[in-house]
């Protein structure tokens, strides 16, 4: 099995990006649960056979589609040691806890957050963005907020983010109980950046009609261009308003590996808490989001609920207090610190740094493409390592997104399809440390080729 996964990493390049899944292979995954025991070397067959080849293809350097790591052996083998283990990290006095808390001493280290800080692995930004709020909202309401709700409090809340923010900043409002209407969504400027000035507006607003403001997050990194909100400015406007200032860095904040990219991020330092994954461009594999807190005492307060079964001592196995459990809802945690750790280790920061800039690289070697090429046109800044183009002609979102399923279907190449100043973009994402001029060459060659054909006119 591992020697076929690393076969499989090493090849990975003659195979397609992606292909659709035959029905007679969906079909057999619809089977009733099974009562008697099989050979391992046949399940694992069907494995190769029926799974394998039909995956997302992310790891392939032709995937461009969405904000997705290409992983790593490495992160492979260290993932299969951490399953070996078995450790479950939600707390005791265990060394998996002192990996995990490493790996925060590292990443305050990165951020320039004091050793108070706090931090916590996560399945991703989404919950990540999510305890945010939640640390947001017991500051402002208090830790009695956890007895009560927010319905007992006579504060109204409002909360604000970039029109280009992802949308688990909505759901985040949503799932703390403060709901999505208490979110403004400020427009953005030509760069797709925040507009500060509105932003400003808007809370003033929102204070004369008798709101609290609560929440500003800012964006390193938006989902559908890759750019960053002036995070200083940001960072300005919520310490003058007394706002708790969080930035959803989901990919975008690790560009602080990168000396290079680390000026594009100036303000970071700044905030109250930030959100991002080493899932992307860490490169480790899914999952590993991470969220840090600059005050680590109000995080604990948020979430810390001592039970009699989960008592804590100064010896023995319930040593170590505080533990993991005390700063996010899950109980149960896997040990994805592990996998993180050896990525750093094995690869060091400068090589992680070089990764994440030679992906911007390539953004702007895509951008000088497609600038010379007539059949096609630039649809917003290229920022970081997002490029936002399309096929020139008439019906261009109906030919554009044609060509996107076309080339995703082919197996050369798989961008994604998005919405630039009302206008259908064909959208390429490029995150994996694989990815080379080649496949930025054979993409562009392909969707000429492909919109030349769609619109030719039958004679």
């Amino acid at each position: 099995m591992l020697d076929d996964m690393l076969d499989y990493t090493e090849h990975i390049r003659s195979r397609p990006v992606w292909q659709p899944i035959p029905p007679e292979v969906r079909a057999n995954f619809q089977e009733a649960l099974p009562q008697h025991p099989a050979d391992l070397s046949a399940v694992h067959a069907t494995f190769m056979r029926e799974v394998l080849p039909y995956a997302v293809g992310n790891a392939h350097p032709g995937f461009m589609g969405w904000v997705h790591g290409g992983g790593t052996p490495i992160g492979m083998l260290a993932e299969m040691l951490a399953a070996g283990l078995n450790a479950n990290l939600g707390g005791r006095d265990q060394m998996p806890i002192e990996v995990e808390r490493q790996v925060l001493q590292w990443v305050r280290e990165l951020f320039q957050f004091p050793d108070t800080a706090s931090g916590l692995f996560v399945t991703g930004t989404s919950m990540a963005n999510l305890i945010a709020v939640w640390v947001a909202r017991t500051r402002v309401l208090g830790t009695e907020v956890r007895k009560t709700g927010i319905a007992a409090s006579n504060l109204r809340l409002s909360a604000y983010t970039s029109a280009g923010a992802h949308g688990c900043i909505a759901q985040a409002m949503d799932l703390a109980g403060i709901g999505i209407d208490a979110l403004r969504l400020i427009p953005m400027n030509s760069s797709f950046e925040m507009d500060i000035a509105t932003l400003r507006r808007a809370i003033a607003a929102d204070r004369h009609a008798g709101y609290t403001p609560f929440f500003i997050a800012g964006t390193a990194g938006s989902v559908d261009v890759g750019a960053i909100d002036d995070l200083a400015a940001l960072a300005n406007v919520a310490e003058h308003e007394k706002i708790w200032f969080h930035i959803d860095g989901a990919y975008g904040a690790l560009a602080m590996l990168s000396p290079e990219l680390a000026p594009r991020l100036q303000g970071i330092e700044r905030a109250d808490s930030i959100a991002f994954d080493f899932h992307k461009w860490g490169q480790v594999p899914y999952d590993a989001g991470f969220v840090l807190v600059r005050d680590g005492e109000l995080h604990h307060a948020t979430f810390a609920a001592p039970a009699a079964y989960l008592k804590r001592d100064t010896h023995g196995m319930a040593a170590g207090s505080p533990w993991p459990c005390d700063f996010g809802p899950d109980l149960s945690r896997g040990f994805r610190a592990l996998k993180t750790w050896f990525t750093i280790k094995v690869y060091g920061t400068e090589k992680l740094g070089e990764t994440i800039a030679n992906t911007c690289a390539l953004a702007q070697y895509m951008k000088q493409r497609i600038e010379m090429l007539p059949q096609l046109e630039i649809l917003a800044p290229v920022s970081l390592n997002i490029v936002c183009f399309r096929f020139r002609c008439a019906d261009a979102d109906t030919i554009n997104a044609a060509i996107v399923v076309a080339l995703q279907e082919s197996g050369i190449a798989a961008p994604s399809l998005t919405t630039v100043n009302g206008q259908l973009a064909i959208r390429a994402a490029i995150v994996n440390h694989r990815t080379a001029r080649e496949n930025i060459d054979a993409l562009l060659h392909e969707t000429i080729s492909l919109g030349e054909t769609l619109t030719r006119v039958p004679k």
